[in-house]
């Protein structure tokens, strides 16, 4: 199920919770990420708070994206191998997504989280990764391919709207996937 934005009173309690001063840029970084379509850069968050906060600087920005992801509220998605820029991503819940190999954009699916997809798909890991004395503690899935240049007309945003698949974000590790053409 998809978790429900902060609303900056329950942003700042997290930030104080945690040690950390609620400052404008802070608040302005988590509306850009909460509104955004798709998992935006810090570049892409940087040139939107600035028509909000005109001589905001990109460090500043990193800095908010950085405690924002320190306290739970956002996720950081690595690209992978090779590639060079995080997106970040504002909903808490667990999900997978698609990153297009060409843009390195990555849009949520609507295929709902599955707690025991791991085991499903081997039966044996678990008690493999025991015996290496691995523990497991969450996954992520990526799928990573081309979007076409025209999108059909709904998003996966859009199918869970209309009471479709939940689309669900997640805290778990993200699985890197190599990304060579990714900017």
């Amino acid at each position: 199920m998809e978790t429900v934005p902060l609303d900056h009173q329950s942003l700042r309690n997290a930030l104080e919770n945690a040690g950390l001063r609620c400052t404008p840029q802070r608040l302005a970084v988590y509306d850009i990420l909460i509104q955004a379509a798709h998992h935006p850069t810090a570049e892409d968050v940087y040139q939107a708070v600035r028509s909000t906060i005109p001589r905001i600087s990109l460090a500043t920005v990193y800095k908010s994206l950085e405690a924002l992801v320190a306290i739970g509220v956002a996720t950081k998605l690595t690209a992978g191998i090779g590639a060079t820029r995080a997106r970040y991503d504002a909903r808490r819940d667990l999900h997978y997504h698609f990153r297009c190999l060409r843009t390195g954009t990555v849009h949520d699916l609507p295929t709902q989280f599955d707690p025991d997809l791991v085991a499903k798909l081997d039966p044996g890991l678990a008690d493999y990764l025991n015996r290496q004395g691995l523990q497991v503690t969450g996954y992520r899935l990526e799928l990573i391919g081309y979007q076409d240049q025209t999108p059909a007309e709904t998003s996966p945003a859009d199918v869970h709207r209309s009471g479709g698949p939940v689309a669900s974000r997640s805290s778990a590790t993200e699985a890197d996937r190599p990304s060579p053409s990714d900017p």
